[in-house]
């Protein structure tokens, strides 16, 4: 007769072995057994920890509930008590919520009356409710790289809740961002002691926005404003900075203008502030507009050159250097050589003043808006459809407040004060000889 034999799968042979890992002891004493294990401790641990997590979620919702009790008894008085000169009755529990980890979790609204029968707000409970503290939790995630769709996916699995399924998300972060713009755009300047300010046209996905950035006496930025428009014209331009006066922007106080290479932001600006303004034309905008009449192969000559003439200290010297740079661009092209003479002067603004190399190097550039926008590309990487100008402005809007966050003071801010004198200084003598 033939032994039957069980086989062994290799899911039954990892029990055993799972078994195995654990240590039994018996003990027998006077006709009893007695059995101890030894189990791991850090899967009981990691357990535990969860459990922690879970009961200290608990704890938080009910010192909510607790705190927004305490505020009806407060205004309604003890329950069941007798009370002569009650000014407010309960009135039974409508369905609500609470934010809490970044969604909205049940929680009974207890509604009170007053004797007129009016209903009484409770503070706490709309504290607790509020949807700022969701637009908040939605937008620190999705200045995070956090798309809309992933935002469920990020929060900690400690509680049950609702209100994180992507349209809610969206909502959302569209009520954040749009608050976030507004406030941008009505936040007063007037107590801002501005020196220099940058303007700057950029194309953010299909859109052209015209941002203004200021620097302050302290050598502090500013993120003033933005507009948009369908091109960089000298009306969007105009409306933005009559937008920046509105708000408290000074006419009369001397200012340095950092300009991209566009007409329409000069013609704006001295149109409002005068024609004997200030104004430093970006030089890499006008390397970057010399270069698209050029072919690559005088690239590289063409920077050097440049490079040399407005690394100059006196005005006179880099004035003359930019002219030999003409000449040689008309030898080859017209169209360049045209295109460094529109505003060739005013690329040596920074030089007229004679300032120190350091902030030569700032002023000499609208980098700082560039900056800025740096991050903006990583963080709109999800936006697969840009509906309108409006919801351009929002995302522009949060990533410049998001950057001015983390500004710090431009680099020899102690010499501002060299650059106050400097233009007082030449506005003083341009008016002597006009």
């Amino acid at each position: 007769m033939g032994t039957s034999y069980q086989r062994k799968t290799r899911r039954s042979r990892r029990k055993m072995q799972d078994l195995d890992n654990h240590e039994i002891r018996v003990e027998v004493a006077e006709g009893k057994a007695s059995f101890q294990m030894v189990l791991p401790m850090s899967p009981l641990l990691a357990e535990v920890a969860g459990a922690i997590e879970q009961t200290a979620t608990q704890a938080g919702l009910l010192m909510m509930k607790a705190l927004i009790d305490e505020e009806v008894e407060q205004v309604a008085g003890t329950r069941y008590g007798h009370q002569a000169d009650r000014q407010a009755t309960r009135w039974g529990h409508d369905e609500g919520h609470v934010i809490y980890s970044g969604r909205k979790v049940a929680m009974p609204r207890p509604r009170v009356r007053s004797v007129e029968g009016r209903e009484v707000p409770l503070e706490r409970y709309q504290a607790f409710a509020h949807p700022e503290r969701m637009e908040e939790s939605v937008s620190q995630r999705i200045l995070r790289r956090v798309s809309t769709r992933d935002y469920a996916g990020v929060l900690d699995d400690v509680c049950e809740g609702y209100g994180i399924a992507k349209s809610s998300v969206s909502r959302h972060w569209k009520a954040a961002s749009s608050q976030q713009l507004k406030d941008m755009l009505e936040r007063p300047l007037g107590d801002l002691d501005l020196c220099v300010l940058f303007l700057d046209g950029k194309e953010f996905h299909d859109f052209t926005l015209i941002v203004a950035v200021g620097v302050d006496r302290q050598g502090s930025k500013h993120v003033l404003g933005l507009w948009s428009g369908a091109t960089e014209n000298s009306e969007v331009c105009g409306a933005l900075l009559d937008d920046l006066i509105e708000r408290g922007l000074s006419k009369d106080k001397p200012y340095l203008f950092v300009l991209d290479g566009a007409k329409a932001l000069k013609k704006a600006v001295v149109s409002r502030f005068g024609s004997k303004t200030l104004i430093q034309r970006c030089r890499v905008h006008k390397k970057r507009n010399i270069q698209k009449y050029l072919p690559k192969k005088y690239y590289g000559l063409l920077s050097m050159k440049l490079k040399m003439a407005w690394g100059m200290t006196e005005y006179d010297k880099a004035l003359k250097e930019l002219r030999k740079v003409h000449d040689w661009l008309a030898s080859i092209n017209q169209a360049a050589a045209e295109s460094l003479e529109e505003g060739l002067e005013e690329t040596l603004t920074i030089n007229r003043l004679g300032l120190p190399a350091q902030l030569r190097r700032i002023f000499s550039s609208t980098n700082l808006i560039e900056s800025a926008f740096s991050r903006a590309g990583d963080l709109c990487r999800g936006v697969r459809r840009w509906r309108d100008g409006n919801m351009a402005c929002r995302w522009a809007a949060t990533v410049l407040l998001e950057a001015q966050s983390h500004f710090r003071r431009i680099q020899a801010y102690s010499q501002l004060p060299q650059l106050i004198n400097a233009m007082a200084t030449l506005l003083d003598r341009q008016e002597a000889a006009a």
